[in-house]
Parts: C-alpha cells; sequence; structure tokens
C-alpha cells in the first residue's frame, strides 16, 4: 500500500513542471520553478530510499547483470518496477529541463520535444536535437551574450 501511494505521488509529482514547460514556457514563474533543482532532490530521494529499501543479494546481483533474463526478473518484482520507474521520472524531467533551457537560451520551439519527452524520454531528446539541427541550419548564430540572457544560471 504505501509503494502504491509513492508509486502514485511521484507520478503526480512531475506533472506541474512538465505543464509549466509546455504550456507556459515563456511565463516568468515558469523560469523561476525551472530554475531549481528541488524537485530533483526529492525524486532521487525517492529513489535512493526505494532502491535501499528493496536491495538484497538477490537484487544486487540482478543489477550486477548484464543478462537480459536476470534483468527481467528483476523487474518483475512490483517495488523494483516502482523503483525504475521513479528512476525514468527522475532523468526523464532532468532531460526535459535541459530541452526547455535550450529553447529558451537559442530561441528553438521546444514544445513537442518536450511532449515526446515526457512520455519517451529518448525520443524527446532526439526530436530536439534534430529540430535544433534544422533551426541552427535556417537561422542565423545568437551570439553569446544573446545567449546568456537566457541560461537558468544566470539569475
Amino acid at each position: 500500500m504505501m509503494l502504491e501511494l509513492l508509486f502514485n505521488a511521484a507520478n503526480l509529482f512531475v506533472l506541474p513542471f512538465w505543464a509549466l514547460m509546455i504550456f507556459l514556457p515563456n511565463w516568468g514563474m515558469t523560469r523561476r520553478v525551472m530554475q531549481s533543482y528541488l524537485p530533483f532532490v526529492a525524486l532521487a530521494g525517492l529513489y535512493v530510499y526505494l532502491f535501499a529499501s528493496n536491495l538484497t543479494t538477490t537484487s544486487a546481483q540482478d543489477f550486477a547483470s548484464a543478462q537480459l533474463a536476470d534483468i527481467a526478473r528483476l523487474f518483475s518484482n512490483e517495488a523494483i518496477a516502482a523503483t525504475g520507474w521513479v528512476h525514468y521520472l527522475v532523468m526523464d524531467l532532468f532531460v526535459g529541463r535541459w530541452i526547455y533551457w535550450e529553447g529558451q537560451r537559442t530561441g528553438v520551439w521546444t514544445v513537442h520535444s518536450l511532449a515526446l519527452c515526457l512520455f519517451a524520454g529518448p525520443m524527446g531528446l532526439l526530436s530536439h536535437l534534430i529540430t535544433s539541427w534544422l533551426w541552427r541550419s535556417k537561422s542565423p548564430e545568437t551570439t553569446p551574450s544573446e545567449a546568456a540572457t537566457a541560461s537558468p544560471d544566470s539569475t
């Protein structure tokens, strides 16, 4: 019961961040919220908790294995699957945040890449890389001073 509550809470926790980046990317509040690393600290803390509380000798051996059958057996455990899912949530949101800030910095359109990243992280990353490449091939270069004004670390 507690595991399902944590799983559901983690899924709901990330949604406001995705909504801000996708629907209100240029809003000042979105920029302020996305400057923070606190969402990642919270999610990574949950991941560490789940990982540590589910680590056994057998699961450690399966984690160390490069065999598909061992990994499949490992993820057949609900607690391990929830831990893995939180891993995806953290990493996808982190990549989404990077895509968001790159879009803010360069002016590249990111909505499609962020939506893909929300549902299929690596596809969103690939989409953004391709979009950025196409954008740069069609647009003049941004000057370094213009790029610095949109950086999340510049405020």
